[in-house]
């Protein structure tokens, strides 16, 4: 089984092109940072390379663009090439399959949901660490 799931933000606005001949299709590349977490390590990221085909891609080109947080599935896919020198390259990508974003348009533009939120009044606690329920005539179900 080849099955890839990953959480992280575009490094940069994907990179759309169509391929040729009568039924372009879209292609589209871009780099996810993944956060690496590990018992010794300080907060780090990985680099991933991410291609999505179609319908994907069309998405991708409309949507996503750098720091939009998403969560990818997919899978992996090696190959090689020769470069320009003759030297072999390897190449590791992921095949995105679904893409979806990770958290709102407001949270990524570090908006507090369209408005000026103002910080919520410290609650009235009485000495056993609980607030006051207030008066039971007003519940319904009493």
């Amino acid at each position: 089984m080849n099955k890839v799931i990953l959480m992280g933000r575009l490094t940069r606005d994907p990179e759309v092109r169509y391929s040729q001949g009568e039924q372009a299709t879209a292609v589209a590349r871009y780099t996810m940072a993944v956060d690496r977490r590990g018992r010794n390590q300080e907060n780090s990221a990985d680099f991933i390379q991410c291609v999505a085909f179609g319908k994907a891609a069309e998405f991708a080109e409309r949507y996503l663009h750098k720091g939009t947080k998403i969560v990818l599935t997919g899978r992996i896919q090696t190959g090689s090439y020769t470069n320009k020198d003759g030297q072999r390259v390897y190449t590791t990508d992921i095949v995105a399959e679904d893409q979806e974003f990770a958290e709102s348009k407001n949270a990524e533009s570090g908006n507090a949901g369209g408005y000026n939120a103002q910080p919520a009044p410290a609650p009235q606690s009485g000495n056993d660490g609980f607030m006051p329920a207030g008066d039971d005539s007003e519940l319904p179900f009493v």
